[in-house]
């Protein structure tokens, strides 16, 4: 954990608690209501963190900005029956439940109902620093899940919304799509390509300003 202070790491723990607790049980709630009970029964239809928080996951998330969190079980085929749909609006409830986090974290600051106090390196974080960072990290969050490459929720949206010959190529791509992920942000910035840094970077600094006024 070199490099990261101490109100970070509070920060990221307990932003990374709410967020990955929040997201997995939103998956959980629209499969649900689209008639597919399997994660109900699996005991994953609740916001208790123990439900869903995968260990290695989140320990190298906290750590290195890349983790996971354990994956909501769905029948597609039972979600297929009800609306062709289903299954996209099943992944993308994870991403926008961050973004839901996101907004209501923004609001106090938006409205300066928290007043800028700084940044602290020991210690617990001001209130101002842990809604900064908990909207950082939420909206990093939904921006890596959409990237449509599985095992991410990107990869079923993007198979509903693109043409069929697409959808079909993502779907046969899909077994390799986690090493692909851990080349593009393990391997890539070493060898000078940077997709955090070039794609979502950009697009959470002007959602950031979007939000707040100003962006990082």
């Amino acid at each position: 954990m070199l490099g990261l202070s101490l109100s970070l790491l509070i920060t990221r723990v307990i932003t990374l608690v709410i967020a990955f607790s929040f997201h997995e049980f939103s998956h959980a709630a629209v499969a649900n209501a689209f008639g597919d009970d399997t994660a109900k029964r699996a005991g994953r239809l609740t916001l208790n963190p123990f439900a869903h928080l995968d260990i290695f996951g989140t320990i190298l998330l906290i750590v290195a900005g890349f983790g996971w969190a354990k994956p909501v079980p769905v029948n597609p085929y039972q979600l297929q029956r009800k609306s062709p749909a289903a299954l996209m609006w099943v992944s993308l409830a994870g991403p926008m439940s961050n973004f839901l986090l996101a907004i209501l974290a923004a609001i106090p600051l938006r409205f300066n109902w928290v007043a800028y106090s700084g940044f602290t390196s020991e210690g617990f974080p001001t209130l101002f620093e842990f809604l900064f960072y908990f909207i950082i990290i939420n909206l990093s969050l939904m921006l890596f899940n959409l990237i449509p490459i599985a095992p991410l929720d990107g990869e079923k949206i993007a198979e509903y919304v693109l043409p069929p010959s697409w959808g079909k190529a993502l779907e046969k791509f899909a077994a390799y799509g986690p090493i692909v992920l851990m080349a593009v942000f393990f391997i890539g910035p070493r060898l000078g390509v940077d997709i955090f840094s070039g794609i979502i970077s950009p697009v959470l600094s002007n959602l950031l300003s979007l939000m707040l006024g100003y962006g990082i």
